[in-house]
């Protein structure tokens, strides 16, 4: 099979979970819901935990339940220093550039963030495309429309010419389920979700030669 198109998770897939990114975004989640639903702690820990099963996102818990403006809760909860927490990463720009596929970052953050976490890693000029929240109209991941949402924007008819990399197994299996390469990125269990399992995403074309041969 031709890859033709790389579509890459960026939070905890693109930098690894120890840099305390998506920890400081979390806490900031918290207070969010703690400040403008009235909640307890450990409420706010229970709801948020219930959202993001039930609709993939807390984002769009708080969007369908109490009417919670997306673009509102995002500057807020994004309003972390990922210029302290990334350093550009010289493997993962050295990879990237090795990929004659299309690049896209496929996020269920928003383009804002995405910007921001790419330029931290100083590898901005080697993505070609970010789809956002807004870009697939409020759906996310795991949702299996955001996934054909993801293809028809950028034009790819066929998911078997699609890798994606995520570091959550329940983002893959959709993605797997269609005939896309799944690969998981990072120290979770792959629970059959995932055709490739690596540490750090910098290690995808050692991990799957196939897309950078092109195709022979």
């Amino acid at each position: 099979m031709t890859y033709r198109v790389v579509f890459l998770d960026l939070d905890d897939t693109l930098y690894p979970p120890s840099s305390g990114v998506w920890q400081a975004i979390g806490e900031r989640i918290q207070v969010f819901m703690m400040d403008r639903l009235g909640l307890t702690y450990d409420e706010a820990t229970s709801l948020r935990r219930r959202y993001f099963e039930q609709y993939g996102t807390t984002l769009n818990g708080l969007w369908f339940n109490h009417g919670v403006d997306p673009q509102d809760y995002l500057a807020y909860v994004h309003a972390v220093p990922l210029e302290e927490l990334l350093r550009p990463d010289p493997a993962l720009s050295a990879m990237l550039e090795q990929l004659p596929q299309k690049r896209v970052v496929f996020t269920n953050a928003n383009r804002e963030h995405a910007d921001r976490v790419l330029a931290c890693l100083g590898v901005a000029d080697k993505v070609d495309t970010v789809i956002d929240l807004f870009a697939l109209g409020m759906t996310n991941k795991p949702a299996p429309e955001a996934y054909e949402r993801a293809l028809g924007l950028i034009g790819e008819g066929d998911p078997r010419a699609c890798v994606l990399a995520d570091d959550l197994p329940r983002n893959l299996a959709p993605a797997k389920a269609m005939g896309m390469t799944t690969v998981l990125v990072g120290p979770a269990q792959a629970n059959g979700a995932a055709d490739l399992h690596i540490e750090r995403i910098s290690d995808l074309t050692r991990a799957l030669p196939g897309l950078t041969d092109h195709g022979h």
